[in-house]
């Protein structure tokens, strides 16, 4: 028996397994994927936006603006990236001014601060490489930037380490309460619990449906990027949007925490939420509209191409709280789409409170503050890294190349409290295979070290878990007999 089990490991719900790991329960999160931040929260623009776009009065503009404000003290102790970056939304002709007024007037009523219209010399004055036939822009210096995987992961290690279990790899097919608590059945048993949260993104309008008097739609809304690499100096300083549209925020160039440049995203309604495929279509979409923003942008630098899917309720809010029509103990972060990442820390807090004040559960004593990500060897100066060699010589040893990741840094990410156990999920802690070759060099050293860690043969090593094996057979006799 659990005191409360969250269903969902992306940024929501290990932002409220963090808030629940400092109270005294017993906590678990579950999930069908095979490792955290394993959906939309690896698959987005890494906005922390200001709040000026969500519609005022909406559950999305006070989350939106409640969490955004909290992003930079929230990920200090941490030790996650996030950088003040500021925001430009453009104009291109006369009937956009009267978007952007509307935008600005948005944002002085959800108490975005600093917002203003600002005039094309102004513009490229700030940005050069802009499209210089821009009119106008409304400039938002509240707007900032945040590794959105790296986030999620670190708060599943601060919550792991504060007791809060991980069943990853495990889907729950059926929610119902039943003598009393909540019953959770998964395909490896029934899990039982005193309270439950749905932050199951893509999945949770099922869950909810199965509980709630209150029906939901969730529609799977499919973005499609070009990642660029690494450029110095940077091409942009600042997320670059265009005038928004009923489908969202529209295409943006937006630099990320790691100096990368990403274009992107579409908005493409489909019927599956995994299906997380590119499409030549949906890529010459967002280099067109790029092109808009950027007249110079190439894609000689892209290294990688990539989607993911935002769970859109057809509302269009945020649906947070107790569910509605249930029995007690149901609490929900449903339609958690842009602004969601943003709105992670505030959402995070107010659902772990919730819960836990609905369970009388009591604030830890003994609660471990975070352990924050150590600095990247990338990052580090002549001095940092001579000293990290001396206390650990795997940091002599480097196997990414095009990132400059270490065997040190690979091995303490397999080690983590909710640690590694494939090429992705070395990937996503450290950068390794993130680079121009895409892991077309480190990949075999990698998953050499994951097989030592995990103390398993190299056929057991997969990409991203489940049946993604990378190898499948030897190549002679000798090599069939070994395994």
């Amino acid at each position: 028996m659990y005191d409360i089990v969250i269903i969902g490991a992306g940024v929501t719900g290990c932002a409220v397994a963090y808030r629940l790991g400092q109270y005294a329960g017993r906590v678990a999160v579950i999930d069908q994927a095979h490792d955290v931040s394993a959906g939309a929260s690896k698959a987005n623009s890494g906005i922390v936006h200001a709040g000026y776009d969500a519609k005022a009065g909406t559950q999305k503009a006070r989350l939106n603006v409640k969490g955004a404000l909290m992003m930079e003290e929230y990920c200090r102790p941490l030790g996650v990236p996030y950088v003040r970056s500021g925001a430009m939304v453009l104009g291109f002709h006369e009937e956009d001014r009267a978007t952007l007024e509307a935008l600005y007037h948005n944002g002085l009523a959800n108490g975005v601060k600093g917002c203003r219209l600002i005039g094309r010399e102004e513009v490229l004055s700030m940005e050069p490489r802009l499209n210089p036939q821009v009119l106008l822009a409304l400039d938002v210096p509240a707007s900032a930037l945040v590794s959105p995987y790296e986030l999620t992961l670190a708060l599943a290690d601060s919550a792991a380490e504060n007791g809060v279990q991980f069943l990853l790899g495990t889907r729950v097919t059926q929610l119902a309460y039943q003598q009393g608590a909540w019953q959770l059945t998964t395909p490896g048993g029934v899990l039982t619990a005193r309270a439950v949260i749905n932050c199951a993104g893509g999945d949770a309008g099922r869950l909810h449906n199965q509980i709630s008097t209150r029906q939901v739609h969730i529609i799977a809304r499919r973005g499609q990027y070009y990642l660029l690499d690494h450029n110095k100096p940077a091409l942009f300083t600042r997320t670059i949007f265009q005038a928004p549209t009923k489908m969202g925020k529209g295409v943006l160039v937006t630099p990320t925490t790691h100096g990368n440049l990403l274009l992107g995203p579409t908005a493409e309604d489909i019927d599956d939420c995994a299906d997380t495929i590119t499409t030549r279509d949906g890529l010459k979409n967002v280099l067109e509209k790029a092109r808009l923003t950027f007249p110079g942008v190439s894609l000689r630098r892209v290294i990688t191409t990539f989607s993911g899917n935002r769970a859109h309720e057809a509302g269009g809010d945020f649906i947070i709280g107790a569910v509605e029509g249930a029995p007690e103990g149901a609490f929900e972060a449903i339609g958690i789409e842009s602004p969601g990442l943003s709105a992670a820390p505030a959402i995070g807090d107010e659902l772990g409170d919730l819960a836990a004040l609905f369970l009388n559960l009591p604030k830890k004593a003994d609660y471990i503050a975070p352990t924050p990500l150590p600095k990247a060897f990338s990052a580090m100066d002549e001095d940092e890294r001579r000293a990290a060699y001396q206390k650990d010589p795997d940091y002599g040893r480097i196997v990414c190349r095009c990132e400059q990741v270490t065997e040190a840094e690979v091995r303490r990410a397999i080690r983590r409290p909710v640690g590694a156990t494939s090429l992705d999920g070395v990937k996503f802690r450290t950068r390794a295979g993130m680079g121009r070759c895409q892991s077309g060099f480190c990949s075999t050293r990698v998953m050499e070290i994951l097989a030592e860690e995990l103390g398993c043969e190299l056929p057991g090593i997969t990409k991203s878990g489940g049946k993604s094996w990378m190898l499948s057979g030897g190549i002679g006799k000798a090599d069939q007999n070994a395994r």
